[in-house]
């Protein structure tokens, strides 16, 4: 990556304004402060939106709504187009507001955040052009009618976004909702509200028309709140922890709206017998530990067969080394820092936590960590119950567990003894084998012998805890769409 006009290392986002109605405005509320997590330096004052202002963004969308929805699929696929164009364009800039905001590996970043968010606005750019219409057959009755079932934009969604992957999960949902002719108002997470607003500038910049997206800024409990109960959104996407997952939806149940919820997980990786444990040693720690473990579908808990246990950590002692902590702009770095101090403090919590159970260190990275940032080393415990809360519970830090199984039935249990079910991986040396046993695992997503990328085209969410609704793919699209049955006689 370079660049000749700035330092990309140090190089935030100079937008600080909201987006109401296709217009930069300052925000009104308290100001917020945006972190390097990396340096712990102090990048950007911002201020935040008002109550006032939240009510004008989203009177914006409202208005917007009727005019957006009537324009031709062609015509807001080609805006979604452009958006991605405007994305690859400021690409290199886009990376580097990530990788400053959120402490994101530079590499990691520039593929699982960039990349991958222009490739998802480009199916959703396709998918708006699906005809979605359903022709209903001949059906007995007296009076012959015919039918059809039509699916129309709910109207106004509320896209409220996580830290961790600012790009990304705003595009899963902001993407989505407009392919399928709705507007919405975008409310990223306070600790990573920088490159979000450089999103309300790339908007106006892609010739987005006002009031179909708009971008404010605060904190959950005021400005996410008034959001979730406005009476004029009509639908909210929200993704999180589980805790306020269940909070917003007692606030928008109050209206009886729709909610779609991408919650946590615990998710498991399974290794059988049979398989080669050492060779998949390096690829089984870095799903859990890349971005620092800030994942939701971070597989931390890993099943282990009995007799793969030794093998198995043998060779993690090698793979551990190839896990780089530190400065994340280094292209060789996997692991950067935890977002804020308060949450590295957390995981460290679930670190002595888990000693003070008993629980035994059997893998960890010593790695002289930098004086600044709030980095925190991977490490692996077993020895622990499994309803011990470091193995029960979302950890969003490097903190793996290891659990040994004796039968296969066993190690479906226990994968599916959790509050989550987000996502799974089987490794076994019998595909056809691994898709059988998908079928007993309450995961929304199953990946069989490490799987594939994310794919724009099939549906991520959850079982239980991990959520509600689906995103991505058609399944995302008809979070934002309603069924509207049509009939008439000839």
């Amino acid at each position: 990556m370079t660049s000749t006009q700035t330092d990309l290392r140090t190089w935030v986002p100079a937008t600080r304004e909201l987006l109401i109605d296709g217009r930069l405005v300052p925000g009104a509320g308290p100001t917020i402060e945006a972190v390097n997590p990396a340096t712990e330096q102090v990048t950007a004052t911002v201020p935040t939106a008002t109550l006032e202002q939240v009510d004008q963004a989203v009177a914006a969308a409202r208005r917007a709504f009727p005019a957006w929805a009537a324009t031709s699929p062609r015509e807001r696929s080609a805006a979604i187009h452009r958006l991605a164009d405007v994305f690859e364009k400021h690409s290199e800039r886009l990376t580097a507001s990530i990788v400053n905001e959120v402490g994101t590996p530079a590499a990691f970043a520039e593929v699982m955040q960039v990349k991958l968010g222009v490739t998802h606005l480009r199916w959703q750019a396709e998918a708006a052009l699906v005809d979605r219409t359903v022709q209903l057959g001949e059906w007995h009755d007296p009076v012959l009618t015919h039918s059809e079932v039509a699916y129309r934009p709910v109207g106004v969604v509320a896209c409220i976004t996580g830290y961790n992957y600012p790009i990304n999960l705003a595009v899963f949902k902001f993407g989505a909702a407009l392919a399928a002719g709705c507007t919405a108002v975008l409310l990223p997470s306070p600790r990573t509200p920088l490159t979000t607003l450089w999103m309300g500038e790339l908007f106006e910049e892609a010739g987005i028309p006002a009031g179909v997206l708009n971008v404010v800024i605060g904190d959950g409990p005021s400005v996410g709140q008034r959001l979730t109960t406005h009476p004029w959104v009509d639908r909210v996407s929200f993704t999180g922890s589980d805790a306020v997952g269940a909070r917003i939806m007692e606030q928008a149940a109050r209206d009886l709206k729709g909610v779609t919820l991408e919650l946590g997980g615990k998710s498991p990786t399974i290794l059988l017998p049979g398989v080669d444990a050492a060779a998949l040693a390096r690829d089984v720690h870095l799903r859990w530990a890349r971005n620092g473990g800030q994942g939701c579908a971070a597989l931390a808990r890993m099943l282990v067969h009995e007799s793969l246990v030794d093998e198995f950590l043998a060779a993690s002692g090698e793979a551990f080394g190839a896990l780089r902590v530190g400065d994340p702009w280094d292209r060789e770095v996997n692991i950067g820092p935890m977002i804020r101090e308060d949450h590295r403090a957390r995981v460290q919590g679930f670190i002595d936590g888990a000693l003070a159970d008993g629980g035994e260190i059997v893998l960890s990275l010593d790695t002289p960590l930098p004086e600044k940032g709030y980095f925190v080393n991977p490490v692996v415990f077993a020895g622990l119950p499994h309803d011990n809360r470091l193995v029960q519970q979302e950890v969003f830090g490097p903190v793996g567990v290891l659990v040994p199984f004796a039968t296969e039935d066993e190690a479906i249990r226990l994968a599916n003894e959790s509050d989550y079910g987000l996502a799974a991986n089987i490794f076994t040396p019998d595909v056809e084998h691994g898709r059988r046993l998908a079928a007993r695992l309450q995961s929304g997503t199953v990946w069989i012998n490490g799987g594939g990328n994310m794919r724009p085209d099939a549906p991520f969410g959850g079982f239980k805890k991990s959520g509600v609704g689906r995103e991505i793919g058609e399944w995302g699209i008809r979070e934002y769409l309603e069924a509207q049955h049509v009939q008439w006689r000839p």
